[in-house]
């Protein structure tokens, strides 16, 4: 017994991989092993003799499979460590960059124009996208036959029957919230408005909802000349160019007079949108001197005050700053999209640094 246990002891403690320490368990203590053939001579013993070798034989199998769990497990340290061994880490070595979230074009261009109108003294203004037909229309100076009151070209919100109370609308340009800023802030003023705005419409170049910036400046002096360098300075900025020209043509808007289009020089190459050169003229905006009506109705004296309002797509600059051709791509979140056009999350647009990097 003592031969037998000191074999299978020292076979275990020199095997090299599990597979020769399975051999070795089948040996001593397999169906077919010699323990397990030892223990079937017990039926031709007598009691006695059972009695005692009994006792030895189970004890001598206890002890050999222990042997063979402490060396399976010594066996499965040292793979582990080798493993390790090989795919060690240094983790104070620089991190791969990884880019942590997608912003949406629509969300890095209003962070660009935030910042660039920042820059020149904008405060931003926000207010309700569901408004009423006061902040919306009459305000603005829009009478009441203006296609724009129409259920065509604007979303009413239900009213019940009989309910004759002025209604509600989605509001149809970020105009409301000058409104608003000047009946609670008064003059002088100078605010941005950015946000959603919604119109009945659906095309390549249109969505039912879409993104747009309106700015508005009010003090003693303002002309249009201020509004002209407030505008060439944000064209500069916003796509990074030395030289830009503008082109103002006279146009009508309700709540400005004068009213002008902006147009801005530029070039088409290969499909590439160049700014400041070439013999094109693309439009940007619409713009003008704020309407002495819209002045009074807000609060505001016109015969001491006046100012400049504009309106800008912010997905239309979206599209033109950086290639995007359907408007429409913007609302399919379509992850593969976003992160083509996407901007990294970390990537704050500053004046200093640069819009984009």
């Amino acid at each position: 017994m003592d031969d037998l246990r000191q074999k299978y002891l020292d076979l275990v403690a020199g095997a090299a991989d599990e597979a020769t320490l399975e051999d070795i368990r089948l040996q001593a203590v397999g169906k077919k092993g010699e323990v397990a053939l030892k223990m079937r001579e017990l039926g031709k013993m007598t009691p006695e003799e059972r009695q005692i070798m009994g006792p030895k034989l189970n004890a001598l199998k206890d002890e050999i499979n222990a042997a063979l769990a402490a060396k399976k497990a010594a066996l499965a340290d040292a793979a582990l460590e080798e493993r390790l061994r090989g795919e060690w880490l240094d983790v104070t070595l620089p991190a791969r960059s990884r880019r942590l979230g997608t912003i949406h074009p629509v969300s890095q261009v209003t962070e660009e124009v935030t910042t660039i109108f920042a820059d020149m003294g904008f405060a931003v203004a926000e207010g309700p996208q569901i408004e009423d037909d006061f902040h919306n229309f009459d305000a603005l100076n829009i009478p009441p036959h203006h296609p724009a009151r129409q259920e065509h070209d604007t979303f009413f919100m239900h009213r019940d029957e009989g309910d004759d109370r002025p209604p509600h609308v989605l509001r149809t340009h970020t105009s409301p919230v000058q409104i608003r800023a000047m009946l609670k802030q008064g003059a002088p003023l100078r605010v941005i408005a950015p946000g959603r705005v919604y119109r009945s419409d659906y095309d390549q170049t249109h969505t039912p909802m879409f993104h747009q910036v309106e700015g508005l400046a009010i003090d003693r002096d303002i002309s249009m000349a201020n509004l002209k360098w407030t505008l060439e300075e944000f064209c500069r900025a916003f796509f990074e160019v030395d030289e830009v020209e503008l082109r103002f043509r006279a146009s009508h808007f309700p709540f400005t007079e004068p009213s002008a289009e902006v147009d801005l020089r530029c070039s088409w190459e290969n499909g590439q949108l160049k700014v400041g050169q070439g013999d094109d003229w693309m439009e940007i905006l619409g713009s003008g001197m704020v309407h002495p009506k819209v002045l009074d109705a807000s609060g505001v004296d016109s015969t001491q005050w006046q100012g400049f309002a504009f309106g800008i797509g912010i997905d239309r600059l979206a599209m033109l700053k950086y290639g995007i051709p359907d408007l429409r791509a913007f609302f399919d979140s379509d992850l593969r999209w976003l992160r083509h056009y996407g901007f990294a999350a970390l990537d704050m647009p500053t004046m200093r640094g640069g819009l984009t990097r």
